[in-house]
C-alpha cells in the first residue's frame, strides 16, 4: 500500500511540475528502461514498478484483474496469455503515452462494459493485439472505439462471422489488420474500401467462400488461404492496384483468379487447391471467363479476360503444387513475361505436350523468356517435349525429384544429319543438352536405368543430383563435359560398387556425397578436383589410401565417414585428418575394428597403441610359443632316432 501512494505522489509532482522542469526529474535518457515480468507466476501487477518504464512484459502469468497503473512514461504494455477477464474502468488513463498494448489469449469475452470502457481512455495507441479472446462482432466493435491513432489491429483466433463497415469506421488509419483463425463467412461490402491507409490484410483461416469483386486498391498483400474460395473475381477498370502479394492456398479455386488489369502482383500463391480439375486448359480459360461475364454483366460474353489480365502482369513467382493439373497450361502461363519461379511440384502430368492452338494453320513457338526455377517435383513425368525445353529460354534451376525421367545419350551430329540432340519421335528420354543455361538439375529418384554417355553435354550444370535411382548404371563418359564447371555432385543411395563408379577429372568439384552405396575405396579421379565436402557415409570402407588422402587433405575441409567399420589398426588416414584439422562432424559416431573387439573411434584415438600393439605382443607370444614347441619336437624325435639305432646294435652283437 506505502508502494501504491508513493506512485501516486510521484505522478502528482510530475504532472504539476513536470512540465515546468528540465534535466532534473525525468531527463529524455533517464526513461529508456524496460522489465521484463513474463513467466513470474503473479496474480497481480506489482506495485511497486519504476513509473519511468517505457516497456513492461507481464506475458504468461495468472493475472486476472487489471486496475490502476501510474506509469506515465510508459510506451510498451504486454499482458498476453493471463487470465485476464476484468479491467477497471479507470486502469489506462494515466498511460497517455501507450502506444502499444498486447491483450491476447485472455478472457476479455467477459465484463465488456468495464473493459471497453476502460480501453476507450487509450486515444494515443498504435498497435492493438486482442486475438484469442473469444470476441464477437459486437464485443469487437465495443473494444474499438475511440481507436482514430491505431495503425496495426489484430484480432486472431476470436469468433467473428461477419465483418461490416461499423467495425472500423473510427479506425480510418489502419495500415495492417489480421482477423485470421475466426468463423468470418461474409464481408460487408465498403468495409475495408474507406482504409486508405491499409497495406496488409490478413483473412486466413476463415470460411469465406467467393471473392465475387475484389476493389481494394489501396493493399499491398492480401492474405486468404486457407478459406473455402472457389473463384476469385475482380471487375475490370481503369484504376491502378497497388496489390503485391495474392495468397489464396489452401482452399477450393478451380480456375485461375481474375487479377485487376493494373496491379503490380510479384507473388501469387495457390498451391492445395483444385486448378486443373477441369482436364484441359482451354475448358478451364472458356469457364472462368463466362463467370466472369456472368457475375459482372449479367450474361455471357465472348472475351478472354483472364488472358487479357494476365498478360498485363509483372508477376515473378506463382505456386501451383498440390493442384489437379493433368496438362502443362503453356497458354496461359506464358503471358506472365515476367516469370522467373513456377512452382508446379505435387500435380498429376504425365506428359508435358506441346498441345496449343494453331493461328492461320500454323503452330507457334512460344517462349518462357524469364523463367530461371522450374519445380516439377512429384508429377510421374515420363517425357517432356523437346519444343517445352526449347521454350525456357533462361532456366538456371530444373527440379525433376520423384518422376519417371530417363536421360537421352548425346548423339554426335557427324553420325546423325539431324539436330545434334534430336530425339527419336517415339523416345520417351529427354534430352538436356537443349537447356544451355542450365545450372542446377535435380534427377533423385527418377528409377533411372542407365546414365547414358555425355547426358549433360550443352548444359553449363554446376549442381547434379542423382540420388536414390537404385542400381543406375553410369556410363563412363556420362559426365563428360562437365569436367570443368559441375561443383556439386550427389550419388548417394544407389547400391553402387566401387567399379561401378566412373568420374572423370572434375576440377571445379567442391561437394561430392557418395553415400549410402557400397564402396570400398575412392575414385582415382578426385586427385583432380579440389573438394572441400565430402560425404562417404555408409558404405564398406575398411581403410584409405594414404597418398590419396594426403592429396585431398590440400582442400578437403568437411568429411563423413560414419557407417562404415574401418581397421583399427591400419590408420595412416587418420594421422592426415588430424594433422590437416580436417572437420569430421561424425567421428564420435564412427566405429572401427580390432581382431578382437569393435569399438568407437574417438575411443579408439584415445589410446591407440594398447589396442593394436597388444595384438602385436600376442602375436609375438604366439609365435614364440610355436617355436619353442617345435624345437622341443625335433630334441625328441633325434633323441628316439638315436636311442633306436643304440638298440639295432645291440641286436646285432648278440646273433
Amino acid at each position: 500500500m506505502a508502494g501504491y501512494l508513493f506512485s501516486h505522489l510521484v505522478l502528482l509532482w510530475f504532472l504539476t511540475f513536470g512540465p515546468y522542469t528540465t534535466n532534473l526529474a525525468f531527463p529524455s535518457k533517464v526513461g529508456l528502461k524496460s522489465t521484463d515480468l513474463s513467466d513470474k507466476d503473479l496474480s497481480f501487477v506489482p506495485l511497486d514498478l519504476d513509473v519511468r518504464l517505457l516497456s513492461l512484459d507481464l506475458s504468461n502469468n495468472f493475472i486476472r484483474q487489471l486496475h490502476t497503473l501510474v506509469l506515465p512514461l510508459l510506451k510498451q504494455l504486454d499482458l498476453s496469455n493471463n487470465q485476464l477477464d476484468f479491467i477497471s474502468e479507470g486502469a489506462f488513463e494515466n498511460l497517455t503515452q501507450l502506444e502499444l498494448l498486447n491483450l491476447s489469449r485472455n478472457e476479455l469475452n467477459n465484463n465488456l462494459g468495464n473493459n471497453s470502457k476502460a480501453l476507450q481512455s487509450l486515444s494515443n495507441l498504435k498497435n492493438l493485439d486482442i486475438s484469442g479472446n473469444g470476441l464477437s462482432n459486437e464485443a469487437v466493435e465495443l473494444y474499438l472505439k475511440n481507436k482514430s491513432s491505431l495503425l496495426q489491429l489484430k484480432m486472431t483466433g476470436n469468433a467473428l462471422t461477419a465483418i461490416s463497415y461499423k467495425l472500423f469506421k473510427e479506425s480510418k488509419g489502419l495500415q495492417i489488420i489480421s482477423i485470421d483463425g475466426n468463423l468470418i463467412s461474409d464481408i460487408e461490402r465498403g468495409t475495408f474500401e474507406p482504409l486508405s491507409q491499409l497495406e496488409t490484410l490478413t483473412l486466413a483461416r476463415n470460411n469465406l467462400a467467393h471473392i465475387c469483386d475484389f476493389k481494394l486498391h489501396q493493399i499491398k498483400h492480401l492474405n486468404l488461404s486457407r478459406n473455402s474460395v472457389e473463384y476469385f473475381i475482380s471487375r475490370e477498370d481503369h484504376k491502378w492496384y497497388r496489390l503485391e502479394i495474392l495468397d489464396l492456398s489452401f482452399n477450393k479455386l478451380l480456375y485461375f483468379p481474375i487479377i485487376p488489369k493494373y496491379n503490380h502482383l510479384k507473388y501469387l500463391y495457390l498451391q492445395n487447391n483444385m486448378i486443373g480439375a477441369l482436364q484441359s486448359e482451354a475448358t478451364m480459360v472458356s469457364e472462368v471467363n463466362s463467370l466472369y461475364d456472368e457475375i459482372v454483366h449479367g450474361k455471357p460474353a465472348r472475351e478472354n479476360h483472364l488472358h487479357s489480365n494476365w498478360r498485363t502482369m509483372q508477376l515473378i513467382h506463382i505456386d501451383l503444387s498440390y493442384n489437379h493439373f493433368t496438362s502443362f497450361p503453356i497458354e496461359t502461363l506464358f503471358l506472365l513475361s515476367s516469370l522467373e519461379s513456377l512452382n508446379f511440384s505435387y500435380n498429376c502430368l504425365k506428359n508435358i505436350n506441346w498441345n496449343i492452338r494453331r493461328f492461320s494453320g500454323t503452330a507457334r513457338q512460344l517462349f518462357f523468356v524469364s523463367l530461371k526455377d522450374l519445380n516439377l517435383q512429384s508429377n510421374g513425368l515420363q517425357y517432356i517435349s523437346p519444343r517445352f525445353l526449347e521454350a525456357l529460354w533462361q532456366i538456371e534451376r530444373l527440379n525433376l525429384q520423384d518422376n519417371l525421367v530417363q536421360p537421352c545419350a548425346f548423339n554426335d551430329h557427324r553420325k546423325n544429319p539431324q539436330s545434334p540432340q534430336q530425339v527419336k519421335p517415339n523416345s520417351s528420354c529427354v534430352s538436356f543438352g537443349q537447356l544451355r543455361t542450365l545450372k542446377h538439375l535435380n534427377l533423385r529418384a527418377n528409377y533411372i536405368k542407365v546414365l547414358q554417355e555425355k547426358a549433360f553435354l550443352g548444359t553449363s550444370l554446376v549442381s547434379l543430383d542423382l540420388a536414390q535411382n537404385v542400381h543406375m548404371v553410369m556410363h563412363e563418359e556420362a559426365l563428360e563435359s562437365l569436367q570443368a564447371t559441375l561443383e556439386s555432385l550427389i550419388i548417394s543411395e544407389i547400391n553402387m560398387s566401387s567399379s561401378h563408379l566412373s568420374l572423370p577429372c572434375m576440377v571445379a568439384l567442391n561437394q561430392l556425397n557418395i553415400s549410402n552405396n557400397r564402396l570400398h575405396e575412392l575414385p582415382n579421379s578426385l586427385s583432380c578436383s579440389s573438394v572441400r565436402n565430402i560425404d562417404l557415409r555408409n558404405n564398406t570402407f575398411v581403410t584409405f589410401n594414404y597418398s590419396q588422402i594426403h592429396n585431398l587433405s590440400t582442400h578437403l575441409k568437411t568429411m563423413y565417414i560414419s557407417g562404415n567399420s574401418f581397421n583399427c589398426c591400419d590408420n595412416q588416414w587418420l594421422t592426415i585428418l588430424n594433422d590437416t584439422k580436417i572437420d569430421v562432424p561424425d567421428i564420435s559416431e564412427t566405429e572401427c575394428v580390432t581382431d578382437v573387439t569393435r569399438l568407437r573411434l574417438m575411443e579408439y584415438l584415445k589410446t591407440p597403441f594398447s589396442y593394436c600393439s597388444a595384438r602385436t605382443k600376442t602375436q609375438e607370444v604366439i609365435v614364440g610359443e610355436t617355436i619353442v614347441i617345435l624345437i622341443f619336437i625335433g630334441a625328441v624325435l633325434t633323441m628316439l632316432i638315436v636311442f633306436s639305432k643304440k638298440c639295432c646294435t645291440q641286436r646285432s652283437l648278440l646273433v
